[in-house]
């Protein structure tokens, strides 16, 4: 259409470029103004002491050691401690750097199948679905997926310099690719399957199969066997990153598992042409009528076996297919990774491969150039802006923790991780009454599930039924031993009912399996001193700030106990530090008195 008013090739790329980052910058831009939500959230920023030190030493040391959260990825850590460089606790900062990144890869996208391909338009529209899609909002919208969408943008950065390096195979070029492969990797492991997407890519559109003589094998074994170790040994490390769990019934029965996989390979698809009922999660469903996983089985065949055989006279299916297929088995649950059936951030980069069937597949459909022009053009655009409309709306779902999971409950049947993550929101709302039911529904659907336990005995607490919380905190941990926030909250309620010794053990326990878990380390200070105990209690209040300098209660607690012992310079100073990261109270109190000059 933009042909017929004579604009250039180059001007159509330009607006291409101007309007995917537009639209999406629209689309999505309402996420800037939301908050973090109670759903690891607090896990990668709120509550993690590594990242809200900023960029350090300590910090990358952290980042490229530790497994913490279930996976290795360095850069995603480091990614957020540079946010909260600039942003502190403002969420919104991080919401924009997510977008960025998500615009980031839908231009690279576009380049990467414009070059390879020469169609500016099909390309365009692969890159408008990736982006517009409303199964793309939980990987943009959700501050804990910066993985996903920090991984995708080094995806299509690493294939964009595959590209590049085809077209010159030397080895300046081959080590960028390798190089910005490994930094995918080390944003999330999903990234493992990306060789297998380079070879598709050999064979179409890149043609090189065509070109190369000889052992296809042997050359692409080659060329690819340092992208499939560095796979292997990330798969691997994945693996025995995960929790082992204790808790009966997880993970689930491999029948099931497979069951579950394939009932998600199909949703997916529904999803993708209809995407309707979208929840931030989706309760796991092992247990199917025979004739829909039978049908499920079908259909995968049916469609592989229509692929492979028309395979020379549309590649682009085949290739298309595949990418999905592929992309999708790391998350797909057969190999327990985590503990969610299925979600929608899974699809992020498989959905590509959708893309790619529908973009070259149906024009295929259609030879006359003219309906191209005056029906599939239009019909495009009236589909995308469907999408875009979908997408702004599911958007709004992140606003906050309680809307969000509302939301999922409306949609989902016995879903006991929403019901729990529900009752966390209300429980930050102030709504103990309402949020122990949903604790009390999530136990009755999943008795075996440890969380609402905890979570339920922190929800009492909060009512002043401590007798009601120890004895959740006491099956949590006799569930879970390692349960290392039921022992410091076991520890909070003993120091409710005086018994400080008992508390001093819980929370050394939650020390022994977390050696920086600094509340833990401030708690047991306070429960020294209510023994009298100030030096040992002064030892705690020392290794928290030690931990995290920023760590204004342990200066205050400081300050009280200095003040206590009538050391009133080192007293000042504490309370001189705790106002500056933002608690003046004790010094109000002590300049009032005459101290602190």
């Amino acid at each position: 259409m933009l042909n017929k008013v004579n604009i250039s090739s180059k001007r159509q790329i330009l607006i291409v470029y101007i309007v995917l980052t537009v639209v999406t910058l629209a689309v999505f831009w309402q996420v800037n103004r939301y908050d973090f939500i109670g759903l690891d959230d607090q896990v990668y920023v709120t509550e993690n002491i590594h990242i809200q030190s900023g960029i350090t030493l300590e910090g990358f040391r952290w980042a490229f050691s530790t497994t913490y959260a279930e996976f290795w990825h360095p850069l995603t850590w480091l990614s957020l401690m540079f946010d909260y460089q600039l942003y502190g606790l403002n969420a919104g900062g991080y919401h924009l750097t997510n977008l960025i990144l998500h615009i980031m890869s839908t231009l690279l996208l576009f380049w990467l199948f414009n070059r390879m391909t020469g169609s500016i338009w099909r390309s365009a529209f692969v890159a408008a679905l990736f982006a517009l899609h409303p199964l793309r909002v939980e990987s943009v919208a959700w501050i804990a997926e910066r993985k996903d969408v920090l991984s995708a943008f080094f995806w299509m950065l690493t294939l964009c310099l595959y590209v590049y390096y085809t077209e010159k195979p030397v080895i300046k070029r081959y080590l960028l690719v390798l190089f910005s492969f490994v930094c995918g990797l080390m944003s999330k492991p999903m990234v493992v399957t990306l060789p297998v997407v380079m070879i598709l890519l050999d064979y179409w559109p890149l043609g090189r199969f065509q070109s190369q003589k000889g052992n296809l094998i042997i050359w692409q074994l080659r060329e690819k066997i340092s992208f499939f170790f560095l796979s292997a040994v990330i798969s691997i490390l994945t693996i025995y990153a995960q929790p082992r769990l204790p808790v009966k019934g997880w993970p689930y029965p491999l029948g099931s598992r497979i069951i579950n996989a394939l009932g998600s390979f199909m949703i997916y698809l529904e999803k993708t042409f209809w995407p309707h009922d979208l929840a931030v999660c989706y309760p796991f469903f092992g247990q199917l009528p025979l004739w829909q996983v039978l049908g499920a089985v079908l259909l995968i065949l049916v469609i592989s076996a229509t692929v492979i055989l028309m395979v020379k006279r549309f590649p682009y299916l085949f290739v298309g297919w595949l990418w999905y297929t592929i992309t999708i088995l790391p998350v797909i649950g057969i190999i327990p990774v985590g503990n969610n059936a299925m979600a929608d951030r899974y699809i992020y980069l498989p959905s590509i491969g959708i893309a790619i069937m529908l973009a070259w597949g149906i024009p295929s459909l259609i030879k006359n150039a003219d309906i191209h022009k005056k029906i599939l053009f239009p019909a495009a655009i009236a589909f995308l802006t469907i999408l875009s409309v979908i997408t702004w709306q599911q958007c709004g779902y992140w606003k906050n923790g309680t809307t969000l999971f509302r939301h999922a409950l409306s949609l989902t049947k016995n879903n006991y991780l929403a019901h729990d993550y529900f009752a966390n929101a209300l429980v930050n709302e102030g709504k103990i009454g309402e949020a122990i039911d949903h604790f009390n529904e999530a136990i009755h659907i999943k008795p075996d599930y440890v969380n609402p336990y905890n979570n339920r005995g922190t929800a009492y607490g909060n009512l002043g039924q401590y007798q009601l919380a120890m004895e959740d905190f006491n099956k949590a941990i006799s569930m879970l031993p390692t349960y290392v926030d039921a022992y410091y909250n076991r520890g909070l309620t003993y120091t409710k009912f005086g018994h400080y010794q008992q508390a001093i053990e819980d929370y050394n326990k939650a020390i022994d399996l977390n050696p920086t878990y600094i509340k833990a380390y401030n708690n047991k200070g306070i429960a020294y001193a209510n023994l009298g105990q100030y030096q040992l209690a002064m030892e705690d209040f020392n290794k928290a700030v030690s931990i995290l300098p920023t760590y204004v209660d342990a200066y205050y607690n400081m300050g009280v106990i200095y003040f206590m012992q009538g050391n009133k310079e080192r007293g000042c100073y504490a309370a001189q530090k705790a106002c500056e990261l933002g608690n003046c109270k004790l010094l109000k109190i002590v300049k009032g008195k005459g101290n602190c000059h």
